[in-house]
């Protein structure tokens, strides 16, 4: 389908142009607007019933259900945006490749993509990415998955010649092939007083997308100035 970007990276939109007959899956609430003579149907977002899919929402962060949208006879538009200021990018998603997403990243995706959980291990218990990541994949041919981030995205290059180090929060996305431990920013007086706390090391051979800022980050930069209600 044809995809276009408006107000990148602070406030961006998009905007699906499908073909007669095309879908494309939304979250709830993702939809901004939309031309008249698109039909919606709503479903569970995961295969596999009903407490695969609760797994899912209450786990991978993202909603029990997806909405889809179909254009009529004459084609027909939608545009989306995500519930924080920040950015939207397209991933490619080949047969039987693997996407990553932290939790709130997805926002919309092509019919034949699946969603599901994949647990990070001991290791992810200490971050604030979360222990679950959603994955997506494709079962029937390459799709296009749709994700978010609070801020700009900026993808980076991983080889075993280049590994880096992202301070936890500030993950997205990342392709197969990347592997990350969580470790602390330096000693222990550094991490615990320095303001970096724990990081992730990335090593492997792939891609990864992070985000120019850290929701928690604003929560608790907020925090002070609330009413004890």
């Amino acid at each position: 389908m044809k995809v276009e970007y408006e107000f990148q990276p602070s406030f961006t939109l998009m905007t699906a142009h499908l073909g007669p007959g095309e879908s494309v899956k939304v979250e709830p609430g993702a939809m901004v607007a939309q031309s008249s003579d698109l039909s919606i149907s709503t479903g569970r977002a995961t295969k596999g019933g009903v407490m695969k899919g609760l797994f899912k929402a209450v786990l991978g962060g993202e909603s029990f259900f997806v909405n889809t949208f179909t254009a009529g006879p004459s084609g027909g538009w939608i545009s989306m945006a995500p519930s924080t200021p920040g950015d939207i990018r397209t991933f490619d998603l080949n047969q039987g490749e693997n996407l990553f997403l932290q939790g709130g990243a997805y926002m919309a995706s092509t019919p034949n993509v699946e969603t599901d959980t994949k647990f990070q291990g001991a290791k992810s218990l200490f971050t604030k990415e979360g222990s679950f990541f959603l994955r997506a994949f494709s079962r029937n041919g390459s799709g296009q998955v749709f994700y978010t981030a609070y801020g700009a995205i900026k993808e980076i290059e991983i080889t075993p010649d280049s590994p880096i180090v992202v301070d936890n929060g500030h993950l997205v996305a990342y392709s197969e092939g990347v592997n990350y431990v969580v470790d602390k920013s330096g000693g222990w007086k550094t991490t615990i007083l320095g303001g970096e706390g724990l990081i992730l090391r990335f090593s492997g051979t792939g891609k990864i997308w992070i985000q120019s800022r850290n929701l928690e980050s604003l929560a608790s930069t907020l925090i002070p100035f609330m009413g004890s209600n």
